[in-house]
């Protein structure tokens, strides 16, 4: 009897889980539940954000360097964002499990990112944070090189090659954290896949070296 009700309950609760709705991180009018960091206003306040909303579509200009991040923790989600470069393809990232602020060129914090990174999306890139995923001494380098902090091999390669749209075309990207493994696929292709240091935190965007619109940030809690 014990056994039946365990197993009606996971199917009960696994429909549950499945139709709890996405919600969109981005409003589309301002940035509303989120907040921007970048180390160069701290004494220029107002100088030039390099985030902004273009046509209701959240846009990083990549200067000045920096990133916006969600006030609030997640845990147990999946994050789908699509995105584009609107000029000359270059460098962004999605982080997720953001923690401790400015840990990294004493800009980026505490993390992992999902790269977005023209011909490498897909790339894991460790904050602070590490990851372990399968076959990685010969996506990551040298074993003795590995680190998480400046000056360290914190890249994994991605699994794929061909993923990414052409320039200008709209790519999504998925982001499955499940307690502290991440899967990330780019446009239906499985790319990455690893367990992290980390098993919640916030989700920031980067403004880093390539003008990117984002259309859609969706996230569904699990």
């Amino acid at each position: 009897m014990i056994k039946i009700f365990a197993f009606v309950f996971s199917i009960l609760s696994s429909t549950v889980f499945a139709q709890k709705p996405a919600v969109s991180l981005f409003n589309g009018k301002d940035f509303t539940g989120w907040h921007i960091d970048v180390p160069k206003l701290d004494k220029k306040p107002n100088g030039k954000n390099p985030f902004i909303i273009r046509e209701s579509k959240l846009v990083s200009l990549s200067e000045p360097q920096g990133h916006i991040i969600t006030d609030k923790v997640y845990e147990n989600f999946e994050l789908e964002v699509q995105y584009r470069f609107a000029g000359k393809p270059g460098n962004c990232g999605v982080l997720v499990f953001c923690s401790t602020p400015r840990i990294l060129y004493k800009m980026f914090p505490k993390s992992i990112e999902c790269q977005l990174m023209h011909n490498n999306a897909g790339d894991f890139w460790c904050i602070g944070e590490d990851i372990v995923t399968p076959n990685m001494e010969a996506r990551r380098g040298k074993k003795e090189d590995w680190g998480v902090t400046e000056g360290k091999e914190r890249r994994v390669k991605n699994l794929t090659d061909n993923s990414e749209k052409p320039v200008g075309e709209w790519n999504t990207m998925k982001v499955r954290c499940d307690a502290n493994k991440i899967t990330v696929w780019v446009n239906g292709d499985l790319v990455n896949e690893g367990l992290s240091t980390a098993s919640k935190g916030q989700i920031a965007l980067q403004a880093e070296g390539s003008e990117v619109e984002f259309r859609k940030v969706e996230l569904r809690e699990f």
